[in-house]
């Protein structure tokens, strides 16, 4: 089995081929295109308070299987709620990360896309 560091090159691989023309991507980058994956809609563009809807979305999803979020409901839009079950804050930014690296990875995996 691979080591974490490998998945993740992987996962991170995966974004500089298909969405960053290369370049490293950023954690809001992978954030915002998990976030328009579970939406489910793509749109020629999307405002700002929608793509930090869209982050959120992600991390909601991402943390769903750690406890930290639980869903609740599609509204009329088909946007996805979830509630907060416990809070992540309370980790040290290292430990979030690591954290958000593993939920990715793991999200990657269970949805075959790489």
């Amino acid at each position: 089995m691979e080591n974490f560091e490998a998945q993740w090159q992987r996962v991170i691989q995966f974004f500089k081929q298909k969405f960053t023309d290369g370049e490293m991507p950023q954690m809001d980058t992978i954030l915002f295109l998990i976030g328009v994956q579970e939406l489910g809609m793509i749109k020629p563009k999307f405002t700002k308070d929608e793509k930090l809807n869209l982050m959120h979305v992600a991390t909601c999803k991402l943390l769903e299987p750690y406890g930290y979020y639980e869903f609740s409901h599609f509204d009329d839009e088909g946007w996805p709620h979830y509630n907060k079950e416990k809070n992540i804050e309370k980790m040290l930014s290292q430990e979030q990360e690591e954290l958000m690296k593993e939920a990715i990875i793991n999200y990657f995996d269970d949805n075959k896309l790489i």
